[in-house]
């Protein structure tokens, strides 16, 4: 073999290795690069589970409820929170407000639900409730709120006459608190009902007369409304049925068991909201609300329940089955067809000159100028 031929041997060689080399390090580039990639993806994959991690925040532990609303209105909600946050919810329902002054000195609540926004000024005042600042509450407006936030509502109801309108007329109906001091009343057909006067309903309803007429005034109206009605109910639901059933012609009652009533088969019904003209002193309303328990066994889970009932979606459940109207009616609550075209917004309404807050101050009082006035607290 020739030195020339050895030469041009070498150099194919040569070049045959060094095309080898090149693709030798090309593949460990892609290799490396490919690996590279799905480390990142992998990274990012890690960091979005994370990221949706943090937006459900998993609890344990149990949370006390002492409720006294209807447990059809409560239950729902206390579920569907006990769903969403692994916290056991073990609820009371029924529950009074004395119940919480008794257990004052071996505390068992955590939260107290109230129907009145004057049972939780007085639990407030007794020093039972407990200030905070929960995320969202700026969503209240202050005057149904406590001042510290110890308790704050979140639907409300206003004071009014659902009558059948079977039986009377719009045009023959009361239109006041005032009028019922007339015995006429006693006279129409079948006559009219009232609650006890243990009734949440009454009493704030009461409260906000001896705010509005004094004491002396307000224990006449209580006296003659106790000799005038021709029925006296534990409940607006009692009294609601009996309208629309025909056997009694009007009651009193919040606006919401109107709205209640529409579903029903005797559904040929109306209302009105008192002292809607123009020298009156407008409608009497109230507020369902939740207050934080002071020295509550479950403190952490008390203030996980404040923040998650605050969420408007939580506004709406908590309003649910009792079709009240929302505090802040902007959040949407939804309501049947048969009820959605007898809606009236809070704020188109003429409402008492009273903060609701002002209820807490009457309410012990209140209690005693009922008793003493021969209207019972309960039914005997």
């Amino acid at each position: 073999m020739n030195k020339g031929f050895k030469f041009i041997l070498f150099a194919l060689i040569s070049l045959a290795l060094l095309v080898a080399a090149g693709c030798g390090n090309n593949d460990e580039a892609g290799a490396e690069q490919e690996k590279d990639s799905n480390d990142d993806q992998a990274q990012e994959e890690q960091n979005e589970e994370e990221d949706q991690g943090e937006e459900v925040v998993e609890h344990d532990g149990e949370l006390v409820v002492y409720s006294a609303r209807n447990e059809r209105f409560v239950q729902a909600l206390l579920d569907k929170f006990e769903d969403e946050t692994g916290i056991e919810v073990l609820a009371l329902h029924g529950a009074d407000p004395n119940q919480i002054v008794e257990e004052s000195g071996n505390v068992q609540a955590d939260v107290y639900i109230s129907n009145d926004l004057g049972a939780l000024g007085y639990l407030h005042g007794e020093g039972l409730l407990e200030g905070s600042n929960p995320e969202g509450i700026d969503s209240i407006p202050e005057e149904f709120r406590a001042d510290d936030n110890a308790y704050f509502a979140i639907s409300a109801r206003a004071r009014g006459f659902i009558y059948n309108k079977d039986m009377i007329s719009e045009d023959e109906m009361p239109t006041s608190s005032e009028d019922l001091f007339d015995s006429k009343w006693a006279d129409v057909p079948n006559g009219y009902a009232i609650t006890r006067g243990g009734n949440g309903g009454m009493r704030g309803h009461v409260s906000a007369l001896r705010y509005e007429w004094g004491d002396e005034k307000t224990a006449e109206w209580v006296a003659s409304i106790r000799e005038n009605a021709s029925a006296i109910t534990q409940g607006h639901s009692d009294i609601r049925a009996l309208v629309g059933s025909g056997e009694h012609a009007f009651g009193l009652v919040n606006n919401y068991y109107f709205h209640q009533q529409l579903l029903e088969d005797d559904n040929n019904v109306g209302f009105i909201y008192l002292d809607q003209g123009e020298d009156q002193m407008g409608a009497i309303a109230n507020a369902a609300g939740v207050g934080l328990v002071s020295g509550g066994p479950n403190a952490d889970n008390a203030d996980v329940f404040l923040e998650w009932v605050l969420q408007p979606e939580n506004q709406v459940a908590f309003v649910g089955e009792s079709l009240e109207l929302l505090i802040n009616s902007h959040y949407g609550a939804v309501y049947p067809e048969e009820v959605e075209p007898h809606i009236v917004e809070f704020d188109d309404l003429k409402v008492q000159d009273m903060e609701i807050k002002e209820l807490g101050n009457y309410f012990q009082g209140t209690t005693e100028l009922i008793e003493e006035s021969g209207l019972d607290l309960d039914l005997r």
